[in-house]
């Protein structure tokens, strides 16, 4: 009996969305059909995605900042399947195999001293998950505090850190002991942790909601506090870690030296599952502090052949081709390229980012508030969907609206984007937001079509 044929099956055909709907979630597709998103994709290379009409799509999504080092890499693609040829002996559980640690010390020659320890999971909330309850174990307290409009992640932990009602509401009651504070308020951060009974601070360096970056000496400012109070400087690089922010991990832009560190997205280069939670040599030896600890937390697959060698190869790649180096470039120049547009549009209230983590925010226009006002009070950050519809369907380029109620547009594009790609974003931007902003009929109707509204 031969192994499967995925080509054959794939050239089989048959329509994509139709079985998405039948047997995994309906109403998502529904959702890509209002908004005119329901392509057939077919590959994907770099910066682009493929229909399969053979239209090119420059992706500014980039899976949620999962492909830095782009999609479908091919260097971390023979790294996979040579670890596939080596036959290595996986996970044997009761033993150890040479990959994690490998990775683990490679990991940990990028960080600073005072992250000594990783334990590997298989996503970025579970990552999270593990510095909650390592967290609460080594300090013996009970309390977490994070950020309001913090994500953090969506499983039940993670969700009962994360700032955001539209992904919370609806699952009350979350867990007992979680706190927040306004992002970017020291005070109020000093006076959750002056009772000297919580466990950790849990804080995005850069929120990904609405890619809002944090007030000059705001999070030094926390680490001092934390110190102060025996509370664990948590800064989750889910989304800003590997590159994203022109730094390997966005902390080194303050000098700080977190307690906890999760990571996960991009660390893979999207091929596999994979994620880590690093940490300081006090957390873990208060944790796992005698052979009969030795198991406290892990995970069946965390640490599993596949995706340690993807991580091994992303990070090569990211050194070999200085992507790192090579997104702070870029990232400057799409700051000076997008900061005229405040000025340009009454609609455009703020542009702002770090490296290729960057967002336009809009606002209400001086003239024309009759026309703004009625489709915000339809629903708000309707707006922004005017502008990232258009980008799709006339200009081909793939962007998200930053979260529900938002009128934000936020872009995550794989590292490899060159400049000629961030020059036909931003010429394609201009055009739309100008269109947009005189707000004609045709693209109210599709917009309140994509909302829901009518």
């Amino acid at each position: 009996m031969g192994a499967v044929d995925l080509k054959a099956m794939l050239a089989a055909g048959g329509d994509d969305h139709e079985r998405w709907a039948r047997t995994i979630n309906p109403q998502f597709v529904r959702v890509l059909r209002t908004i005119g998103f329901d392509r057939t994709w077919l590959r994907a290379e770099g910066a682009y995605l493929f229909d399969a009409d053979g239209n090119r799509y420059l992706d500014m999504l980039g899976g949620f900042g999962m492909y830095n080092v782009g999609r479908n890499n091919p260097r971390v693609r023979e790294a996979l399947v040579e670890a596939l040829e080596l036959e290595t002996p996986g996970s044997v559980q009761l033993g150890v195999t040479a990959l994690p640690g490998l990775l683990a010390d490679a990991l940990l020659e990028r960080t600073p001293p005072r992250l000594e320890r990783v334990l590997f999971t298989s996503s970025g909330t579970e990552a999270v998950e593990a510095a909650i309850k390592l967290g609460r174990a080594a300090t013996n307290r009970t309390r977490v505090v994070s950020a309001e409009s913090a994500f953090h992640g969506l499983t039940l932990g993670s969700l009962s850190a994360n700032g955001n009602d539209v992904f919370t509401a609806r699952f009350q009651p979350l867990l007992p002991g979680f706190d927040r504070v306004p992002f970017g308020d020291l005070e109020a951060l000093e006076r959750a942790l002056r009772s000297e009974d919580v466990a950790l601070f849990l804080v995005e360096p850069i929120q990904g909601k609405g890619c809002t970056l944090p007030p000059p000496g705001y999070l030094e400012g926390a680490q001092e506090i934390c110190r102060r109070y025996g509370t664990l400087f948590a800064v989750d690089e889910v989304q800003t870690g590997f590159g994203r922010t022109g730094r390997l991990f966005a902390f080194e832009h303050w000098g700080l030296e977190p307690d906890l560190v999760p990571i996960a997205k991009s660390l893979s280069g999207g091929y596999v599952p994979v994620g880590a939670l690093l940490m300081s040599r006090a957390v873990h030896e208060a944790v796992y502090d005698s052979m009969e600890h030795a198991v406290s937390h892990g995970s069946t697959f965390a640490p599993n052949e596949l995706a340690m060698a993807a991580g091994l190869a992303t990070l090569h790649e990211l050194d070999e081709q200085a992507l790192v180096e090579h997104t702070a470039l870029l990232g400057e120049t799409l700051m000076e390229k997008t900061r005229p547009l405040v000025d340009e549009f009454e609609v455009v209230r703020d542009v702002r980012g770090l490296g290729l983590m960057w967002a336009v925010e809009f606002g209400e226009p001086q003239s024309g508030r009759m026309s703004w006002r009625m489709i915000e009070r339809m629903q708000p950050g309707l707006f922004a969907q005017l502008v990232v519809a258009p980008l799709f369907s006339e200009h081909r380029i793939l962007s998200q609206v930053a979260a529900h109620k938002l009128a934000v547009i936020k872009v995550l594009p794989p590292l490899v984007v060159t400049g000629a790609d961030l020059d036909y974003f931003v010429d394609a931007l201009r055009a739309t937001i100008r269109r947009a902003q005189r707000m004609p009929s045709s693209l109210t109707r599709f917009a309140l079509t994509a909302a829901g509204i009518r």
